[in-house]
């Protein structure tokens, strides 16, 4: 089954500085139906205008992944992290027993456009941590976030992986699902392109939930598709 999640449909917040699309319930936003998918709590589209940014501010508990689609984020925390994220990077933040953090869109002339991530930890309590990387894509569905940090993968809390999927305009490429994985949540977060799905159109800004399917055809329809895939836990 597939359970489209149009761009236009998900939660909306422009604070001047910041305009955010919230796939999942955030802040304000709120949708009973839309409280996350497995350990997957938070998606928010984020668009910072130069300059600004989120002052210091403390989080507990969850692993926070950030990924630039243009701009640079100024990244600062507790732990005395002081890190830039270019575009095309990721950043996955271990906040654990508690971090405290500001992210500024780190150009005065540019704007900034992000995907903020939040999973939810398997074990609460743990050290905090900080981990960024730029990954070549080395094949159109690359691992970039695994449970225990194989291949050079930034590791996360949870029975959680995240691909990054790239293809070309009219490359398609094929998951298998086997018996075991049937129960498992795949969600799929569009950045660019058109994409399809098993005969699903997404466009850029549109979300998937994917579950019970034994096989999965990605296609490029049109322009380079990037996107974001999501393998959630069915008992998360």
């Amino acid at each position: 089954m597939i359970t489209l999640r149009k761009a236009q449909d998900r939660g909306q917040a422009d604070l001047g500085w910041l305009k955010s699309q919230h796939t999942f319930s955030f802040s304000s936003y709120y949708d009973p139906e839309h409280m996350g998918i497995s350990s997957l709590r938070v998606i928010n589209d984020d668009r910072v205008t130069p300059g600004a940014g989120f002052d210091t501010h403390g989080h507990k508990d969850m692993e926070i992944i950030s990924y630039v689609i243009s701009g640079t984020i100024a990244h600062k925390d507790s732990f005395g992290n002081i890190k830039t994220l270019p575009a095309g990077e990721f950043q996955l933040m271990s906040a654990g027993k508690g971090i405290y953090h500001s992210e500024f869109n780190a150009s005065n002339t540019e704007p900034l456009h992000f995907l903020q991530i939040w999973i939810r930890p398997d074990t609460l309590g743990i050290d905090a941590g900080y981990q960024q990387k730029a990954f070549e894509q080395s094949s159109p569905l690359t691992a970039v976030v695994t449970p225990n940090g194989e291949n050079g993968t930034l590791k996360v809390q949870q029975d959680a992986t995240l691909y990054r999927l790239v293809l070309s305009e009219g490359e398609k490429v094929t998951m298998a699902r086997s018996a075991a994985q049937a129960d498992r949540h795949l969600y799929v977060q569009l950045i660019e392109g058109t994409l399809d799905i098993n005969g699903t159109t997404l466009t850029a800004g549109d979300g998937a939930h994917l579950t019970q399917l034994a096989s999965i055809d990605f296609t490029a329809i049109s322009g380079q598709v990037t996107a974001l895939v999501f393998d959630l836990s069915a008992n998360a």
